[in-house]
Protein backbone atom coordinates (compact mmCIF):
# COMPACT_ATOMS: atom_id res chain seq x y z
CA UNK A 1 0.00 0.00 0.00
CA UNK A 2 1.31 3.71 -0.86
CA UNK A 3 0.31 6.31 1.23
CA UNK A 4 0.35 10.86 1.52
CA UNK A 5 1.19 12.32 4.67
CA UNK A 6 -1.23 15.32 5.73
CA UNK A 7 -1.90 17.38 8.75
CA UNK A 8 -5.07 17.39 9.69
CA UNK A 9 -6.07 20.08 12.39
CA UNK A 10 -2.25 20.01 13.63
CA UNK A 11 -2.27 16.23 13.54
CA UNK A 12 -0.07 14.95 11.15
CA UNK A 13 -2.03 11.43 9.50
CA UNK A 14 -0.98 8.85 6.91
CA UNK A 15 -3.35 8.06 4.75
CA UNK A 16 -3.27 4.66 3.27
CA UNK A 17 -3.78 4.40 -0.54
CA UNK A 18 -6.72 2.18 -1.74
CA UNK A 19 -4.19 -0.28 -4.26
CA UNK A 20 -2.11 -2.84 -3.47
CA UNK A 21 -1.86 -5.78 -0.59
CA UNK A 22 -4.44 -6.00 2.19
CA UNK A 23 -3.84 -5.68 5.85
CA UNK A 24 -4.20 -9.03 7.11
CA UNK A 25 -2.16 -9.82 9.74
CA UNK A 26 -0.49 -8.91 13.07
CA UNK A 27 2.85 -7.87 10.60
CA UNK A 28 1.37 -6.13 8.11
CA UNK A 29 -0.01 -3.86 10.60
CA UNK A 30 3.29 -3.75 12.39
CA UNK A 31 4.56 -2.64 9.02
CA UNK A 32 1.91 0.10 8.75
CA UNK A 33 2.51 1.45 12.33
CA UNK A 34 6.32 1.39 11.53
CA UNK A 35 5.76 3.61 8.43
CA UNK A 36 3.05 5.69 10.03
CA UNK A 37 5.78 6.05 12.84
CA UNK A 38 8.74 6.36 10.21
CA UNK A 39 6.75 9.56 8.53
CA UNK A 40 6.05 11.30 11.90
CA UNK A 41 2.13 10.70 12.06
CA UNK A 42 0.32 10.14 14.74
CA UNK A 43 -2.81 8.76 13.00
CA UNK A 44 -2.91 5.49 10.26
CA UNK A 45 -5.83 6.17 8.20
CA UNK A 46 -6.74 2.88 6.79
CA UNK A 47 -9.15 2.35 3.67
CA UNK A 48 -11.67 -0.35 4.75
CA UNK A 49 -11.25 -1.77 1.80
CA UNK A 50 -7.42 -2.62 2.36
CA UNK A 51 -8.62 -4.70 5.18
CA UNK A 52 -8.82 -8.76 5.07
CA UNK A 53 -12.20 -9.73 5.20
CA UNK A 54 -11.10 -11.65 8.47
CA UNK A 55 -10.98 -8.97 10.04
CA UNK A 56 -14.70 -7.92 10.27
CA UNK A 57 -15.28 -11.55 11.43
CA UNK A 58 -14.75 -11.25 15.58
CA UNK A 59 -14.24 -14.71 15.97
CA UNK A 60 -10.99 -14.46 14.00
CA UNK A 61 -9.70 -12.26 16.46
CA UNK A 62 -8.13 -10.35 13.82
CA UNK A 63 -9.40 -6.93 14.25
CA UNK A 64 -8.48 -7.20 18.05
CA UNK A 65 -4.80 -8.10 17.78
CA UNK A 66 -4.55 -5.55 15.07
CA UNK A 67 -6.16 -2.64 16.67
CA UNK A 68 -4.17 -4.14 20.17
CA UNK A 69 -0.54 -3.39 18.19
CA UNK A 70 -1.81 0.29 17.46
CA UNK A 71 -2.94 0.49 20.98
CA UNK A 72 0.22 -0.86 21.86
CA UNK A 73 2.27 1.84 19.87
CA UNK A 74 0.66 4.14 20.70
CA UNK A 75 -0.40 5.29 16.89
CA UNK A 76 -4.31 5.74 16.34
CA UNK A 77 -6.10 3.80 13.52
CA UNK A 78 -9.18 5.63 11.62
CA UNK A 79 -10.58 2.66 9.48
CA UNK A 80 -12.59 5.11 6.50
CA UNK A 81 -15.19 3.72 4.60
CA UNK A 82 -18.42 2.05 3.90
CA UNK A 83 -18.24 -1.12 5.98
CA UNK A 84 -22.35 -1.35 6.33
CA UNK A 85 -22.76 -4.72 4.48
CA UNK A 86 -20.55 -6.43 7.41
CA UNK A 87 -22.61 -4.32 10.25
CA UNK A 88 -25.36 -5.81 8.90
CA UNK A 89 -24.09 -9.43 9.17
CA UNK A 90 -22.94 -8.89 12.40
CA UNK A 91 -24.47 -7.56 15.87
CA UNK A 92 -21.09 -8.42 17.79
CA UNK A 93 -19.06 -5.74 15.15
CA UNK A 94 -21.31 -3.42 15.44
CA UNK A 95 -21.28 -3.06 19.32
CA UNK A 96 -17.39 -3.52 18.78
CA UNK A 97 -17.09 -0.41 16.17
CA UNK A 98 -19.86 1.72 18.60
CA UNK A 99 -17.36 0.64 21.60
CA UNK A 100 -14.15 2.39 18.84
CA UNK A 101 -15.91 5.24 18.07
CA UNK A 102 -16.45 6.07 21.61
CA UNK A 103 -12.72 5.90 22.61
CA UNK A 104 -10.04 8.13 21.76
CA UNK A 105 -7.78 5.49 19.36
CA UNK A 106 -9.49 3.73 17.23
CA UNK A 107 -12.28 5.20 14.96
CA UNK A 108 -14.54 3.68 12.18
CA UNK A 109 -15.65 6.61 10.32
CA UNK A 110 -17.15 7.04 6.94
CA UNK A 111 -14.76 9.13 4.71
CA UNK A 112 -11.61 11.59 5.66
CA UNK A 113 -13.97 14.52 6.42
CA UNK A 114 -15.45 12.78 9.17
CA UNK A 115 -11.84 12.56 10.54
CA UNK A 116 -11.11 15.87 10.20
CA UNK A 117 -14.76 17.06 12.58
CA UNK A 118 -13.06 14.48 14.73
CA UNK A 119 -9.58 15.49 15.16
CA UNK A 120 -11.10 19.12 15.28
CA UNK A 121 -12.63 18.57 18.52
Amino acid sequence: MSSSLETINDVPVLIWDTEGETLGSESDALDVIGNTSYQGAEWAVIPASQLDEAFFRLSTRLAGDIIQKFVQYRVGLAVVGDISPHLEASSALRDFVRECNRGRQTWFLADVEELRERLSG
